[in-house]
């Protein structure tokens, strides 16, 4: 069992922004007893741990300071104030090819980055074949570092980053830039090492990859903290927080069931009633995979609006999207609604489902998404679960028509 861990205490990092260089040097001849710069917090009094084994995501905008942490973690850069503490082996994925000599072939510049990892000239020799062979990118891995793509970097530095498993692995965004099959094997090494005990710390703003792999997840804005949680519930804040919440705020509250409910908007209308109905009008928190259903809403205008679009959203039990669409792509947006008007919706689907427990995220607002205008936005507004009753066994969260055809 690893006994790797992060421990982050009250780090703040500040950057001194002078109005000229004029005043950098006066500052600098005066022996700093006039101050002439003003500071710029990148990031203020953060703190967290992570646990050995765990693997915690970070996210938030970009400027919020996410990229300053790693590099303040990996030591690239110094505190202002506050202390980070790691116990273990790390290997860090942060800037695209940094180290990287262009005039260099890859081959080098591989040997240099295990050696920075703390691997000797033999160990990298004989690693060689392996990292050849998961980067793939053939004969290149003997031409100079300057006519690779990024794509070609971000392959190579990952090979090298993982050739031997870490006791802490930590990846910024640099994944994102290689190709769609590349990042889906990147993903799965990640997956194993955490299998085997790796503790994890990873910057994505690919909210799949942050709910499949992380056990917790911190939200940054500012430079500071705004929340630290599971998961689905630090993306669901995350989510609302990118779109105007105004009187009605962001808040979260506590299922009966335990979960975390995300609820934000101007509250211009508001939802009153929603409820998962079978074909006979009967309340089911029951689906069988295949049945249809009729999510029926209702809703109350609290102020005059030009426009009215009713979203849904299904997620699986990670929080990941299965299915979503709103009123506006179906072309049915309803126009020019006054105070206390009341609009009822019912939509009729076919849970084509796997078996496990759903959600149903709802949103109310205008044009084609609630980033714009916002009125409520609720997330795990409804949980059900599936089951197969009459199907041929099957696995994953959807099932699909299919015929089979044999011939001998």
């Amino acid at each position: 069992m690893t006994t790797a861990t992060i421990v982050v205490s009250h780090l703040s990092k500040a950057y001194k922004h002078y109005p000229s260089r004029w005043s950098r040097l006066w500052e600098w001849l005066n022996l700093g007893r006039r101050i002439c710069h003003e500071s710029r917090w990148a990031l203020r009094d953060v703190s967290f741990t992570v646990r050995p084994g765990e693997a915690l995501g970070i996210m938030g905008i970009n400027g919020a300071g996410k990229s300053t942490l790693l590099k303040l973690i990996t030591g690239t850069t110094w505190p202002t104030s506050g202390q980070v503490k790691m116990r273990g082996r790390v290997a860090a994925m942060l800037e695209l090819g940094m180290g990287f000599h262009p005039d260099f072939t890859g081959r080098q510049n591989a040997i240099m980055a295990g050696q920075l990892l703390g691997l000797s000239t033999r160990d990298m020799l004989r690693l060689m074949p392996a990292i050849e062979a998961f980067a793939e990118i053939g004969d290149y891995i003997d031409q100079p570092a300057r006519v690779y793509s990024s794509g070609m970097q971000v392959r190579l530095a990952f090979s090298v980053a993982t050739a031997v498993r870490p006791d802490i692995l930590i990846v910024d965004e640099a994944l994102s830039v290689g190709d769609a099959y590349f990042q889906h094997k990147s993903f799965e090494r990640i997956r194993a090492f955490r299998q085997q005990g790796t503790t994890l710390l990873i910057v994505s703003h690919d909210k799949a990859a942050i709910q499949s792999i992380c056990d917790r997840a911190i939200l940054l804005s500012g430079g500071k903290m705004l929340m630290q949680g599971p998961p689905e519930a630090v993306m669901d804040y995350y989510n609302a927080m990118l779109a105007d919440p105004g009187e009605g705020g962001v808040r979260q509250d506590v299922t009966s069931n335990g979960a975390v409910q995300t609820v934000s908007g101007s509250r211009e209308v508001v939802l009153t009633q929603w409820r998962l109905n079978n074909t006979n009008g009967q309340h089911v928190d029951v689906v069988s995979s295949g049945q249809t259903v009729h999510l029926a809403v209702s809703a109350r205008v609290q102020r005059p609006v030009t426009q009215l679009v009713l979203g849904f959203m299904i997620k699986d039990r990670l929080g990941q999207p299965v299915f979503g669409t709103n009123t506006h792509h179906l072309g049915q947006v309803l126009h020019d609604l006054h105070l206390g008007q009341e609009v009822a919706f019912d939509i009729e689907w076919v849970a084509n489902l796997g078996p496990g427990t759903y959600s149903i995220a709802l949103a109310l607002h205008a044009e084609h998404h609630h980033v714009a205008v916002n009125y409520e936005w609720r997330d795990l507004a409804l949980v059900f679960n599936v089951v197969n009753m009459d199907r041929a066994d099957f696995v994953g969260v959807t099932w699909l028509p299919h015929k089979l055809t044999i011939r001998i």
